[in-house]
């Protein structure tokens, strides 16, 4: 009759500890059915769960004492019951979730609010892992960045509050806390398609155009009213366009000059240029402006609003199709065919009211800096790091760029 143990090993880290281990336990036909460790700050934490034949079990226990204390290392021995054992196996088919906290530091606090929630939901934490970089004692924490990912099993009765949940203390603490299915496209996603204005650049370009124009205060209230989603948006752009007949076309230039990218814009694009993805612009901006990032950052297409200019001056229209919110779920839709991808393989990042068409088709979501509607209807917000977070989401590790 064989016998079922949980062997847990911790103390300061060794060069080649589990072949030591494994080695002692291969003399006794030992079978592995779960193996694990994990070091932080060069103090280990090692188990393994392994079937051992009855008559090599007091054999087996001893070589291993004797050789971790050799090794200064504590060791402890659990029997595990065939019933602990079955209970074990039947949560292999549970469904499995990640859960991400992001956040310029964390912070105690913050680690037990989201553990707290997942516990009170019914959700079991297997495993913590940090995704950003080792913290810097030194740097302002304004400047940094941290993420910490939770895999996580069981099934929530209620997933609309337990988002509610998340959201709640996210709010409290000044926190992200993006919550997903662990499902195999979470790692396979194959095209990014972002909007423009607020989001991949810090500003609002019709605005800025506005200002130039003399109009700031009117097309910036009807700017914000639309990102809030209280006016229709192609009715809105019609407003605000209208309102730059005579802008001379050489402010265009002018503007684009002074506009910056959002903090995180470049890392993020590069690195996913590295990993093989595709990117697009999907902007009910202009494309003068979209055409530039695209030569600037690399992107693979651009879809946005061509400017009508007449004698050297904005004639107040846009030629063609108007790309409002449903022609870019539309777009999203038409390059993932393109590209030969399933829409879940695709991550969509917006900011405005216009975007949700986009981030509700997409597999992955993301409202980056939203207005408080567009935050509470997506699947998923960023608000507090830049828009290379966007990687932690997928679950990129820092160290992976380095």
């Amino acid at each position: 009759m064989s016998e079922v143990i949980l062997i847990n090993v911790s103390g300061r880290d060794k060069s080649g500890l589990t072949s030591e281990m494994t080695a002692i336990m291969a003399q006794y036909n030992v079978r592995i059915l779960d193996i694990g460790q994990a070091v932080i700050h060069d103090h280990l934490t090692w188990g393994t769960l392994i079937e051992v034949p009855g008559s090599d079990v007091s054999g087996v226990k001893k070589e291993l004492l004797f050789r971790m204390h050799e090794l200064d290392l504590q060791v402890s021995f659990q029997s595990i019951s065939p019933e602990e054992y079955a209970l074990w196996v039947e949560g292999k088919g549970k469904a499995r979730y990640i859960v991400s906290l992001l956040s310029r530091s964390i912070t105690a606090e913050q680690i037990a609010k989201v553990s707290e929630i997942t516990a009170l939901h019914g959700l079991n934490i297997d495993n913590i892992s940090r995704l950003s970089g080792r913290p810097s004692l030194s740097l302002d924490s304004q400047a940094s960045q941290a993420c910490v990912e939770f895999s996580v099993r069981g099934t929530a009765p209620d997933r609309d509050k337990l988002r509610a949940d998340f959201l709640c203390i996210a709010s409290e603490l000044n926190v992200d806390i993006a919550f997903q299915e662990d499902s195999l496209y979470r790692r396979n996603r194959r095209l990014v398609v972002f909007d423009m204005d607020s989001t991949l650049i810090e500003a609002e370009v019709i605005d800025e155009l506005a200002k130039e124009a003399g109009v700031g205060e009117q097309v910036a209230a009807i700017t914000e009213q639309a990102m809030r989603g209280e006016i229709d948006f192609t009715e809105s752009f019609a407003q605000r366009v209208g309102l730059l007949k005579g802008l001379s076309e050489e402010v265009l230039s002018k503007v684009a000059e002074r506009i910056k990218m959002t903090e995180g814009a470049e890392r993020l694009i590069s690195t996913l240029k590295s990993l093989g993805y595709k990117t697009a612009i999907l902007s009910g901006g202009f494309t003068y402006f979209a055409n530039r990032l695209q030569n600037n950052l690399g992107i693979d297409y651009v879809y946005a609003n061509e400017l009508e200019i007449k004698d050297g001056q904005v004639t107040g229209r846009v030629t063609g199709r108007v790309v409002d919110g449903q022609r870019k779920a539309e777009l999203l839709d038409e390059l993932a065919e393109k590209e030969k991808i399933g829409r879940q393989q695709v991550i969509a990042v917006g900011d405005g009211a216009n975007d949700l068409p986009m981030l509700s088709r997409a597999g992955l979501g993301v409202a980056f800096r939203a207005k408080p509607l567009v935050k509470e209807s997506a699947r998923h917000a960023i608000s507090n790091l830049g828009l290379d977070a966007v990687l932690y989401l997928i679950g990129f590790r820092d160290r992976e760029a380095e």
